[in-house]
């Protein structure tokens, strides 16, 4: 996967967990460039894709700031994608395996 697409993958984990919420700033490009030791484009081709999804705004002189709504936005979009790929996977392995719900249920102990 293309760095600037795990950098932008990385900000939309860091608003679904709730570690940026509406209205906070993006790490700046200098300093994600520098954690990573990538170019300052790399992370702003990344930071773009993001733009482009209205997940976060631009604000001139400031900084990139995450839009208003944009955590909902990507839970439903992340329900979405679980449900139609990952779930139907999910399933299949658990009949494959001849899992039960009681088995399934207590799993979390294991």
């Amino acid at each position: 996967m293309p760095i600037y697409r795990q950098i932008r993958d990385r900000v939309v984990a860091m608003i679904l967990d709730g570690l940026l919420a509406d209205g906070d700033p993006l790490p700046s490009v200098r300093t994600v460039a520098a954690e990573y030791r990538v170019n300052p484009l790399t992370v702003l081709k990344g930071y773009q894709e993001l733009v482009d999804e209205q997940l976060v705004e631009t604000k001139r002189g400031r900084g990139m700031f995450v839009n208003p709504g944009a955590r909902e936005s990507l839970m439903q979009g992340e329900r979405r994608r679980f449900l139609s790929i990952e779930w139907p996977r999910i399933i299949a392995t658990i009949r494959r395996l001849g899992l039960n719900s009681h088995e399934l249920l207590t799993a979390e102990a294991l």
